[in-house]
């Protein structure tokens, strides 16, 4: 395995530790004003709290690295998206401050104001991942220079769009199973009646993404059909997806979580074998003007050093995460230091 290619699967990896950890406190708040009371929407956002800003340093580990390890993909996907860029930055920033300070009044008024704001946020950031990925899919239009050369249409469209609405879904069932696996009492018994609800919306529409890829993006299961033995992907993600309510069913509300864990990682991991080796495709010239892989990684010499970075720095944020969510593992209990 080459350096590039190597480099590459260091930012598929971390693009799913962010899909897994921030999926699911991106479901929470799109869950979150279906609870009923103030006290149910802080044990919401308590669920939460200890990790929601640490799930997000895996988003910055994948930024980083394209800006180091590609910095032709880097600039291509900033720059064709700055708008969409800007928005979503405005929606984490705004998350983050929704959940600092509606409990800092004890007005209603305050407290249901910052309350729309983080599920909007939460419900925006998550559709927007899902609409950037459904374009990097698809493609966007670029010149002879690698440069973007349309308009907003041309990444707002109705694939995209339904590739958003399938990692909504797919957050919200994720988010669900966590919630399931944090409370108890009354609030468990009423989430967990919410989890199948959010299975058939996922299998819906990803039943409907997977039809819509093979009719009109054919070239996504490529590589499965020249390797019959990748089929396992699909095959064992959608298994780990219909696993779920058995396992709840039997009170094994952890392992469900990590089966929702692992449909992610791995219908993640079906994306990047589908557009492989390409990051970004070129819907003008796909061989000329398409960034792939071995034509946008920086200098060998600089893949080493970014390789030696990642060797210290992402053990090191394994072992913060695996700390931070064994000190705070079971159930939420709301006391006068909680949001």
């Amino acid at each position: 395995m080459t350096l590039d290619i190597l480099f590459y699967c260091v930012i598929v990896l971390s693009m799913i530790c962010y899909a897994m950890l921030d999926g699911f406190d991106l479901g929470v708040g799109i869950l979150y004003l279906f609870a009923k009371k103030d006290e149910e929407r802080r044990v919401f956002l308590n669920a939460i709290g200890p990790v929601w800003d640490g799930n997000e340093v895996w988003l910055v580990i994948v930024v980083g690295a394209l800006f180091a390890g590609f910095p032709a993909v880097y600039a291509t996907i900033l720059s064709t998206f700055y708008i969409p860029t800007m928005l979503f930055l405005v929606g984490l920033i705004m998350r983050a401050v929704s959940i600092e300070f509606r409990s800092k009044r004890e007005s209603n008024v305050w407290r249901q104001t910052w309350d729309m704001i983080f599920a909007a946020g939460s419900l925006g950031i998550a559709f927007g991942v899902g609409v950037a990925l459904g374009t990097i899919i698809q493609g966007i239009p670029l010149d002879e220079n690698r440069m973007f050369v349309g308009t907003l249409k041309d990444f707002v469209t109705p694939y995209a769009i339904l590739i958003g609405t399938t990692t909504v879904a797919l957050f919200t069932m994720h988010g669900a199973i966590f919630l399931v696996m944090k409370t108890e009492g009354e609030l468990h018994d009423r989430i967990k009646k919410w989890v199948p609800v959010t299975i058939v919306f996922f299998i819906y529409t990803y039943l409907l993404t997977t039809y819509t890829t093979l009719y009109d993006k054919a070239y996504m299961i490529s590589h499965m059909l020249e390797r019959p033995y990748l089929f396992v992907v699909p095959l064992i993600g959608f298994i780990a997806i219909l696993s779920v309510p058995l396992l709840l069913k039997k009170g094994r509300d952890g392992w469900a979580f990590i089966s929702s864990c692992l449909s992610i990682a791995l219908l993640l991991s079906l994306a990047a074998i589908g557009t492989f080796p390409y990051m970004v495709r070129s819907t003008i010239d796909l061989e000329k003007n398409s960034l792939v892989i071995s034509n946008s990684a920086s200098s060998e010499l600089t893949l080493k050093i970014l390789l030696i970075i990642v060797a210290i720095g992402v053990p090191l944020v394994l072992g913060y995460g695996f700390y931070i969510y064994r000190t705070f593992r079971g159930k939420v209990k709301i006391d006068t230091h909680s949001y």
